[in-house]
């Protein structure tokens, strides 16, 4: 008689993205989880400097999974490098009787000084984190820096779950081993995504009359923050240049967000001439965005130093063309040139134009390349990462030992 694994998760804060996988795996006989959270920061109504906009999700965040939020001092704003000052793992650790502790991310003081101390109880430590090669601008300090700590991080943790490609290929660029590395991509609830996206099909031209937008015109569709290292204005600038022209059926862009650019972006839309052409909807909360993923043809991600974009993947499960700049860590997994999408130098506004027009000038294709998104990420899912997670279990950890004789 064998007992599930007893696993460990420690996480800054509740989020939003994570919780359908923490619910998933709960219900999983095979993994006993338990989530350990530094700050209810998410759970509170807040400032996202990003969107400068306040924020309160309205997705469950912590339903579904047993959890515990530890003490913590310094817990008055977003989590950060040092704050808030958490206490309380290790002997959580202890007491628990836990196989394996899983960390996300490595960048955080509690997370480190966590991990380490569970490697010397003799606990398993997994680590997963979003960084690649082009996740975050680095200079020559920066790296001699990355080498020392790397070179502890390898001595720390057992395991690491890669989220994808660039992210594998820059663990083993810093000296990771093949065998230490297990995939678990990041991904979304692709089912609730498809389905929102397909329920909203009924109500498309109901949001197309909201937004004043004539029949027959192609959408294209920005959603994310209205900051410098987002690039909206790439897109815009990539839109002046094809907004009139008639081959591509005089496209709308509608910008999904808010934040410090808006108004240089209004700015930008108004000295064009194009207010015609481009709508900003504001921001839009999580459960209402599949209705302006649905509405689009083609969706549009022009960041600089993305760790992955996981807005790629939910429009990829609305069955929609994707483009993204080559610094967006999903493109190298989930995009495919020609087939479902493109991806382009970063700033490079004429080749999203070019991408743009390839896409627009053939309605069929377009459609060919939305259902061909709809394949893809089917197989980039929880599922995949369950099985990673079991795995990496199996691999550091074993069959799970007999449960009469194991004592908690």
């Amino acid at each position: 008689m064998q007992r599930p694994y007893r696993l460990a998760y420690l996480v800054s804060h509740p989020i939003q993205y994570q919780a359908p996988l923490l619910r998933l795996i709960a219900q999983d006989p095979d993994i006993e989880l338990k989530v350990f959270f530094c700050s209810d920061f998410s759970m509170r109504k807040h400032m996202d400097a990003g969107f400068g906009h306040e924020i309160e999700w309205d997705v469950p965040l912590v339903e579904g999974y047993e959890h515990k939020f530890l003490p913590a001092r310094a817990d008055d704003g977003p989590p950060s490098v040092f704050r808030p000052v958490n206490r309380g793992m290790p002997k959580a650790l202890r007491d628990g009787g836990f196989d394996a502790l899983w960390v996300h991310g490595y960048m955080r003081w509690y997370h480190l000084t966590s991990m380490a101390r569970a490697r010397l109880q003799g606990q398993i430590v997994l680590n997963r984190d979003e960084a690649w090669a082009m996740s975050t601008a680095r200079g020559p300090a920066r790296d001699i820096f990355k080498k020392f700590f790397y070179f502890l991080l390898r001595r720390i943790c057992h395991g690491f779950l890669v989220i994808g490609s660039a992210n594998r290929d820059y663990y083993m660029a810093n000296g990771m081993q093949p065998d230490s590395l297990f995939i678990v991509p990041y991904a979304v609830d692709n089912a609730v995504f498809q389905k929102r996206a397909d329920a909203a099909a009924a109500r498309r031209d109901d949001l197309r009359r909201e937004l004043t937008l004539e029949p027959g015109r192609p959408v294209i569709l920005y959603a994310s923050k209205f900051i410098r290292r987002k690039c909206p204005d790439d897109l815009v600038e990539a839109f002046i240049r094809i907004a009139s022209n008639a081959e591509l059926r005089n496209p709308y862009l509608v910008l999904v967000g808010d934040g410090e650019m808006r108004g240089a972006l209004e700015r930008q839309v108004v000295e064009a001439g194009l207010s015609e052409s481009v709508r900003f909807t504001g921001f839009q909360n999580q459960s209402d965005l599949p209705r302006f993923y649905d509405l689009c043809d083609v969706f549009v991600l022009p960041s600089l130093l993305e760790p992955w974009g996981l807005v790629v993947n939910e429009l990829m499960c609305a069955g929609r063309a994707v483009i993204a700049s080559d610094q967006v860590g999903a493109a190298y997994d989930l995009i495919r040139n020609g087939e479902n999408g493109y991806v382009y130098p970063a700033g490079n506004v004429s080749a999203l134009q070019e991408a743009l027009g390839n896409i627009l000038a053939d309605p069929e294709r377009c459609r060919e390349m939305g259902a061909e998104s709809r394949k893809i990420v089917a197989n980039w899912s929880f599922a995949e990462d369950i099985a990673g997670i079991k795995q990496a279990l199996r691999h550091f950890v074993g069959d799970p030992p007999d449960a009469r004789n194991h004592t908690t």
